[in-house]
């Protein structure tokens, strides 16, 4: 695909595929929780309430963050300094928009107190071991590359607000979603991406929380779709941005919204 920021991301997306498989992700520092999944999930922001939540300390996010071993299958890390976005590196063209885009690259709104990001990567299917190489047909070999590549690439950034900003903040998202279902254009670090679509998708957890699909241009005519959630647990707005390699790379692969690692997050932050 051509350099835009959807490559940008597919090439972040694979390196750290290939960095978090081929060596173990240690455990972090987080302590174990001991709390239940609340379950449900108001999707409308009509119905956030305007409960007047405490701020979680930077600390604490980080306790309630993924770490490797709660999320079967997936192989999780800390974020380093190249994955930050500056809040000035994300524009739009229209400004209806820029929540959307600051949620797909991790971006905290106005008032936030802390922020706490993640990397999570699905392992890929083992292929059939039943045949050799060389035993393999044409259409083998293509389930087996189709296979290497679908891995999904999860950034996770939670932004800890005081007071009633957390459910302002979610629901300013979910009003830009449906504002921008039609597409817009955001340029990320000097280089512009088309948005075609974004489309509504279902999830629960937390308090609230909405999903959605967002289908960007790649080389020619090629429509790149990617999966963006949000969830909010009282003051707290944790957002899910997700590639697929397999996706990304021009095959026609439909990939899941990753509800086992929006639910585990759900969980740790309930």
């Amino acid at each position: 695909m051509r350099a835009t920021a959807v490559r940008r991301t597919a090439l972040a997306a694979c390196a750290v595929s290939l960095t978090l498989l081929v060596t173990a992700c240690g455990g972090s520092s987080d302590a174990e929780d001991g709390k239940n999944d609340k379950g449900g999930a108001a999707n409308g922001a009509d119905s956030a309430p305007k409960t007047s939540a405490k701020a979680l300390s930077a600390a604490e996010l980080e306790t309630a963050s993924l770490k490797q071993g709660d999320v079967e299958g997936h192989k999780i890390a800390k974020t380093g300094p190249d994955d930050e976005m500056p809040e000035g590196g994300v524009t739009v063209d229209k400004e209806a928009c820029l929540p959307v885009a600051h949620a797909m690259y991790g971006v905290a709104q106005k008032g936030s107190a802390a922020t706490a990001k993640r990397k999570v990567v699905s392992e890929p299917k083992k292929a059939d071991a039943k045949k050799s190489v060389e035993d393999l047909t044409d259409g083998d070999a293509e389930d087996v590359l189709k296979a290497a590549f679908d891995v999904t690439s999860t950034f996770i950034a939670l932004h800890a607000y005081e007071g009633t900003a957390g459910p302002d903040t979610f629901a300013a998202l979910k009003k830009a979603a449906a504002e921008c279902a039609g597409g817009f254009t955001a340029t990320i670090a000097g280089e512009p991406q088309k948005v075609v679509s974004v489309t509504e998708e279902k999830v629960t957890g937390g308090d609230e929380s909405a999903a959605w699909t967002v289908t960007a241009m790649g080389d020619g005519d090629d429509q790149v779709p990617t999966k963006l959630v949000a969830l909010r647990e009282e003051g707290t707005v944790a957002t899910f941005y997700s590639v697929n390699l397999a996706a990304m790379g021009g095959r026609s692969v439909k990939f899941p919204v990753p509800t086992e690692v929006v639910a585990a997050q759900a969980k740790k932050l309930g």
